[in-house]
């Protein structure tokens, strides 16, 4: 059996495999239960809902930046595609999902802080975000963040990224809060909205989808470093395999061509790939 794969079965006769699987990380009984399933199979968690990064299409199948680094991770574990079983993990479960061991690991626009790495640990960077926004493609008079003063200003409720804006950069601006950020897409393609902001890989993901080409652009301000990792649970030698397998995918060029292709239609310039483990402060 190759000694890669995720065995679930709790038989006696696979009572070692399942020991020496927890050993390696997979499976850790003092964070949580491990998951049942096949023994080639292996769960990770991305976002469903965002285009560019993670997004579950309505054929079911599932497309982004993350999915491919993710894709390409669990095969240098030793998994095919085919053994991925995919799991939503929204911002407020991420945590609790690798705690419990719901998910091997987890890509989903995952920024490493030091409040998260205290419940789990990261690979990588395996991508140097940073927040930024988005406006009009024949929009000139938004060119530095200041320029947002004044302007309608729209992120999703409860989003840090906008009250960044509005207490360090520009104060003045009409904050607008939607449920998503395909309404405040909308609304900035009606001009209802002036500007949206979040991470610019997001913003990146969403005006190269097919319905906005050409319509929006990125401001590229910069306004704060977001380090995507690769979360695993805390104290799994995962950690260690996972950076091996980004180093390789930054090596070998598939890390160029999974941003060219899942970003470069937003004109999207996006840093060189970070040094895998150093995080950008």
């Amino acid at each position: 059996m190759n000694p890669h794969r995720t065995g679930r079965s709790l038989t006696a006769a696979a009572a070692a495999v399942v020991l020496s699987l927890t050993s390696a990380g997979f499976a850790n009984a003092s964070a949580g239960v491990p998951r049942d399933h096949g023994e080639d199979e292996i769960t990770v968690g991305i976002k469903f809902d965002q285009p560019g990064i993670g997004l579950k299409t309505p054929d079911g199948t599932y497309t982004g930046f993350d999915v491919d680094v993710a894709t390409y991770v669990a095969r240098e574990l030793g998994h095919d595609p085919s053994d991925i079983v995919w799991k939503e993990a929204k911002s407020a479960d991420r945590e609790t999902l690798l705690q419990r061991g719901d998910v091997d690991f987890i890509a989903a626009s995952y920024s490493i802080n030091d409040e998260r790495a205290q419940k789990v640990d990261f690979a990588g960077p395996y991508l140097l975000a940073h927040q930024d926004v988005l406006i009009r493609a024949d929009d000139d008079s938004i060119k530095q963040p200041s320029d947002l003063n004044d302007k309608k200003l729209c992120s999703v409720t409860g989003s840090t990224s906008a009250q960044n804006v509005k207490t360090e950069l520009a104060p003045d601006a009409q904050l607008q809060e939607y449920g998503g950020y395909s309404e405040c897409l909308t609304g900035l393609e009606n001009g209802v909205i002036d500007a949206v902001t979040t991470d610019d890989s997001i913003l990146a993901g969403y005006a190269s989808q097919n319905e906005f080409k050409d319509k929006f652009k990125l401001g590229g301000f910069k306004m704060s470093n977001e380090n995507y990792g690769i979360g695993v649970q805390k104290g799994s030698d995962l950690k260690d395999r996972i950076n091996t397998a980004l180093q390789k995918m930054v090596a070998d060029g598939s890390w160029d061509a999974a941003v060219e292709k899942n970003f470069g239609p937003a004109g999207y310039r996006n840093e060189p790939a970070p040094k895998i483990g150093v995080v950008v402060e």
